[in-house]
């Protein structure tokens, strides 16, 4: 048997995983660029710098993720690293920091501010998304969307005296 590698007249279908996926990450995305917006009615808002930062990151971000469509492992590893692993750290670190030193979910809920209520609600929302995509991105037909070795080839496998 030999194997060939040939040009593909069509990409892969996308599956609906992936497109779930993609979904749940830009409204990843879209409830972190939210609870910015939101933190400007808090005690302490961000600055315009910090807000103006966070877009043009956040704008970035969208479009790697948007390339998880393309079929490329790269994105999908890239989108798990930065996002999964580096963003998701970055949105716990606070809150666990307060827990560990003394504070409580219940005098949280007492004492924060409207504002910070929708933040917190935003960044659990954020989280939860960030959950979900990453188990869709390894959803079985996820993993054979991006098992492929290009988007534009396919590998055929011919038996030995046929070509």
């Amino acid at each position: 048997m030999t194997t060939t590698v040939v040009p593909s007249g069509s990409r892969p279908v996308l599956p609906s995983a992936v497109d779930l996926s993609v979904a749940l990450w830009l409204g990843a995305i879209l409830a972190g660029l939210a609870e910015s917006l939101v933190r400007l009615a808090a005690p302490v808002p961000p600055t315009t710098g910090e807000l103006a930062v966070r877009a043009g990151i956040y704008l970035v971000l969208g479009v790697v993720v948007l390339q998880l469509r393309s079929g490329h492992g790269v994105y999908r590893w890239t989108v798990l690293g930065v996002l999964g692993v580096l963003g998701t750290a970055s949105l716990v670190v606070e809150p666990v920091r307060a827990l560990a030193d003394g504070g409580s979910v219940g005098l949280f809920l007492v004492s924060a501010t409207a504002p910070e209520l929708v933040a917190a609600a935003l960044r659990g929302l954020h989280v939860a998304e960030v959950v979900g995509a990453v188990v869709l991105l390894f959803h079985p037909a996820a993993r054979a969307f991006y098992r492929t070795t290009s988007p534009s080839t396919t590998v055929v496998a011919t038996p030995a005296g046929i070509r």
